[in-house]
């Protein structure tokens, strides 16, 4: 299957609904002056999934500040629809971001008070009610934080209730919880509803997840989320994995070394990339819907959406701050580079 030759129009019904944060990253620079841009994990995945050509709404309110509107016309740009287009009084949450030598973001949040907190389990449910095609919802990240589990766990139980494809995205960020056990408990919890995991290795770790690597640890993660069918486990430089449940088990790294900028928005374009590749794959297959073919997904057809993930993420880091590409230049790069494949 030619996965590239299935397109999705600008105007395409929304496929994707996503919850959680919408922030502004203040990046540190070598002058030590800060470069304000626009960020935050769900409001990356948003821009990524439309970028790739995926009908997507954000549910979250955002704030009429500058940043507030900022944010709302990047989205409306990348063709982001918003469930909320009227802005709320609260402010834009913003996060101060350090690099260190080798690209990679420490975070330090403000989010007290701020706009896209300011929502609820039956608002985000009667957006998503709305929305006739919509086949899968995302959160995570932030959207994670113990204090908000009146929000998004009865919100993602009655989306895998109505049939949605539930994922969600660990990236986790123990530095800025006061309750490192209430939140790995809030994160497990959100786990246990999702279709479709993400994870990196540092989330595993940050979960206290039991394995003697990476590896195992995802396996273990996935074994004990019986709800859960496919798990995405990122490895930074070192790649990535897929596995099934049904035992299907697929590795990609890029096999040339990239010039990375900066990994801000890297896995959010990684899981981006996933996505937009299995429901193109779904759509091209025909059939019942999203969630049986995620079930019933292919060794082969899971090895073609990872490497389309690693592409997407690929492309990200070597531009400053969350560049999302969109799904041409995702697969040209696919065709075009090396890459270290293999299958279990």
């Amino acid at each position: 299957m030619n996965s590239a030759s299935i397109a999705f129009s600008a105007t395409a019904p929304i496929h994707a609904a996503i919850a959680g944060e919408a922030l502004i990253d203040l990046i540190r620079r070598p002058d030590g002056s800060y470069l304000p841009c626009l960020g935050g994990a769900l409001y990356n995945l948003c821009r990524a999934l439309a970028r790739q050509g995926v009908g997507t709404q954000y549910l979250n309110p955002l704030s009429r500040d500058r940043f507030g509107r900022e944010l709302a016309a990047q989205l409306a740009a990348d063709g982001v629809v918003l469930a909320r287009p009227d802005p709320v009084q609260q402010v834009t949450s913003l996060a101060v971001v350090n690099l260190d030598a080798h690209g990679h973001p420490d975070y330090a949040f403000y989010r007290e008070g701020v706009a896209d907190r300011a929502v609820s389990a039956a608002g985000l449910g009667d957006s998503c009610a709305a929305l006739p095609a919509l086949q899968l919802v995302c959160t995570g990240a932030l959207a994670l934080d113990a204090r908000d589990t009146a929000i998004y766990l009865p919100w993602l139980a009655a989306q895998r209730a109505a049939g949605r494809c539930v994922v969600v995205d660990a990236n986790l960020r123990p530095s800025v919880m006061p309750d490192l056990s209430a939140y790995r408990i809030a994160v497990h919890a959100a786990l246990a509803h999702a279709d479709i995991i993400k994870a990196s290795d540092e989330d595993l770790d940050h979960l206290a997840v039991p394995g003697a690597d990476a590896l195992a640890r995802a396996k273990h993660l996935l074994a004990a989320n019986s709800q859960a069918h496919l798990m995405a486990l990122t490895l930074g430089a070192e790649g990535a994995w897929l596995l099934h449940r049904n035992g299907a088990q697929c590795f990609a790294k890029e096999a040339q070394p990239l010039q990375v900028v900066d990994t801000v928005g890297a896995g959010d374009s990684f899981l981006a990339g996933l996505l937009v590749h299995l429901l193109r794959q779904a759509q091209a297959a025909g059939g019942e819907g999203f969630v049986p073919f995620v079930e019933a997904l292919t060794a082969d057809a899971c090895q073609q959406a990872l490497r389309h993930a690693l592409a997407s993420a690929s492309l990200c880091v070597v531009e400053q701050g969350c560049v999302p590409p969109g799904w041409e230049a995702a697969v040209a790069w696919s065709l075009t580079r090396p890459a270290t494949l293999h299958q279990r």
